[in-house]
């Protein structure tokens, strides 16, 4: 194993819930999950030699990640597909809290692909500043998609 590839694998290692979480944005469903994470690889390991270091690696990781799993969800979108139904019950208990985090997930689910990105990053707690490197868009423009974004969230039905 050369010394780019132990490095490659020491970056995966250290960032793989950063990935998942990106993915898991875009799909419930495991195997799918699985084969965005991959094609995230693919992605970065395409660009890791000519990483230059001028962001933080886990801001470059998510922008990679969101880039391909949007780049995904569109082409997915353009094709004929029958919808998946998934009989599987992600969450064993039935709480209120669990209910919450159920209804928010299917609502966020219903955003365009964009703004799904925008509120997976103010989820993971990162400042406007990093979303907006991130996604590449202003501080003060990504202040104001969340504020829609919020409102957007608000008038949907539980549908």
């Amino acid at each position: 194993m050369t010394t780019l590839e132990k490095q490659f694998a020491q970056t995966v290692a250290e960032h793989k819930s950063t990935i998942y979480t990106a993915c898991y944005m875009f799909s419930k469903d495991a195997d799918e999950v699985n084969d965005l994470f991959q094609e995230v690889l693919v992605n970065l390991w395409k660009g890791f030699e000519s990483f230059e270091h001028r962001s933080n690696i886990r801001t470059w990781i998510y922008r990679v990640a969101l880039n391909t799993c949007i780049s995904i969800d569109r082409k997915k979108r353009r094709s004929a597909s029958v919808p998946l139904t998934m009989d599987i019950n992600f969450f064993e208990d039935r709480d209120e809290d669990t209910r919450q985090v159920d209804m928010l997930h299917k609502r966020i689910s219903r955003l365009q692909p964009f703004d799904r990105a925008i509120v997976l990053l103010w989820l993971e707690n990162l400042s406007y500043e990093e979303i907006g490197q991130i996604v590449g868009i202003s501080t003060k423009n990504v202040s104001v998609r969340l504020f829609r974004i919020r409102e957007q969230l608000k008038q949907m039905s539980n549908d």
